[in-house]
């Protein structure tokens, strides 16, 4: 099964099935294969992603042969709060409610086919194979995320369905990719989407669904079905699936689903109908969930709290910057210096009279850094956890050390 290779409904009829804990490394058809053969086995799938530490990794696959149960059908590793992984625990019965509200959401349909970039051992990644799998699709599987190559099997097959994090997107958009007749449904999730990059994307012609969730709930709670390019509102992730409810105490997302997660690794007790999240935001009048960015990423520069993402936000419409990351760098007198690392053209002078004219003082980077590539997870989304090594720090503000997936 080479990169871009499809994996049919009808030709998994043919897989031997696995049962027990299966932990699976290696590339993206080899995970691709063990996924499936625990979905056709009762196993429990435990795809690890590459370059792991090597004690974490041990630990995780200990708890892990501790849990694996029938029940249990696939096991995520995540970051967490300090850095060091966890592992979230999906049984099948919310695995099977996820793909089962997310297809009627995105109207999957026996015959169509799915484009997976996104890394198999993320719950992005591996739950659309578990949704091709209820809805008779076809998954076409690729080994990392290319341009090109997605370009090309976007000509070529009769792809409807494609999941993205928005530097994917703006990559697209650079490499001049068309949108296939075929595309029903380009699912963008994972991060924030910037309202420039959502406009061009909708000019050219790609049908965006903004959505919004997160490993503990099977990947995705919300979804905005291709909204209309002057009527979008950045961080409007739509309504949530069928099922799901979303509210907002305090400023703060929680989520109930009946794909919530059936705990963490080598933790015992019951999980609360409510997923807790980190993200902050609120519920409109019609519905619709919106996310304005992460509790624990919260920056306080000089007595005033500033969002990293409000700053990426604004920076974003500056002609001559591709994309932003903000991070807080530690000062005795301001607390956190806002500091702003971008790929772009414009000049770091030039970028700073650019901001003295269009954001408030309070709100205002005092440190540039143009980069030739900001720095990313293994999914392509911005690594907030790495951007003090931009400026040559180990380690930036707390706040900012929690930001990241």
């Amino acid at each position: 099964m080479p990169d871009g290779a499809a994996m049919s409904f009808g030709a998994v009829a043919d897989m031997a099935g696995r049962d027990g804990l299966q932990v699976l490394e290696g590339d993206a058809a080899t995970l691709a294969r063990g996924i499936v053969a625990c979905a056709l086995g009762g196993g429990t799938a435990f795809p690890l992603p590459p370059g792991m530490d090597p004690l974490h990794r041990a630990e995780l696959v200990r708890l892990a042969a501790e849990a694996a149960a029938p029940a249990l059908a696939l096991i995520i590793a995540t970051s967490g709060s300090q850095g060091a992984p966890k592992g979230v625990r999906l049984a099948w019965r919310a695995v099977a409610a996820a793909s089962r509200m997310s297809a009627r959401a995105l109207d999957l349909r026996a015959g169509d086919a799915w484009l997976a970039g996104l890394p198999l051992y993320h719950v992005g990644g591996a739950m659309i194979l578990y949704r091709c799998l209820r809805a008779g699709a076809t998954a076409v599987v690729h080994d990392g995320f290319d341009a090109a190559a997605v370009g090309r099997d976007l000509a070529r097959r009769r792809i409807t369905h494609l999941s993205l994090v928005p530097p994917m997107l703006s990559r697209l958009l650079d490499a001049g990719v068309p949108p296939a007749p075929s595309l029903r449904c380009v699912l963008v999730g994972g991060a924030a989407l910037p309202l420039p990059l959502f406009r061009r994307a909708a000019a050219a012609g790609w049908p965006v669904c903004p959505t919004y969730g997160m490993t503990e709930s099977c990947a995705q709670a919300t979804v905005l079905w291709r909204p209309h390019a002057d009527a979008w509102q950045e961080g409007d992730v739509g309504p949530p699936l069928p099922g799901v409810c979303v509210a907002a105490a305090d400023g703060v997302l929680r989520i109930a689903t009946p794909a919530r997660m059936s705990g963490y690794l080598g933790q015992a007790g019951a999980v609360p109908e409510w997923l807790a999240t980190s993200d902050m935001g609120h519920v409109d009048a019609a519905g619709h969930v919106h996310v304005s960015g992460r509790a624990d990423d919260m920056l306080v520069s000089a007595g005033v709290n500033v969002h990293p993402l409000e700053v990426e936000s604004r920076l974003a419409v500056c002609p001559g910057v591709r994309e932003a990351g903000v991070s807080g760098l530690v000062d005795p007198l301001w607390g956190d210096v806002i500091a702003a690392a971008y790929e772009g053209e414009i000049g770091e002078a030039e970028l700073e009279d650019w901001c003295r004219a269009h954001l408030p003082a309070a709100r205002r980077p005092r440190r540039f850094r143009r980069v030739d590539a900001l720095p990313r997870t293994a999914s392509g989304k911005l690594d907030r956890r790495a951007l003090p090594v931009v400026w040559g720090a180990a380690t930036s503000s707390p706040a900012a050390q929690g930001a990241g997936a």
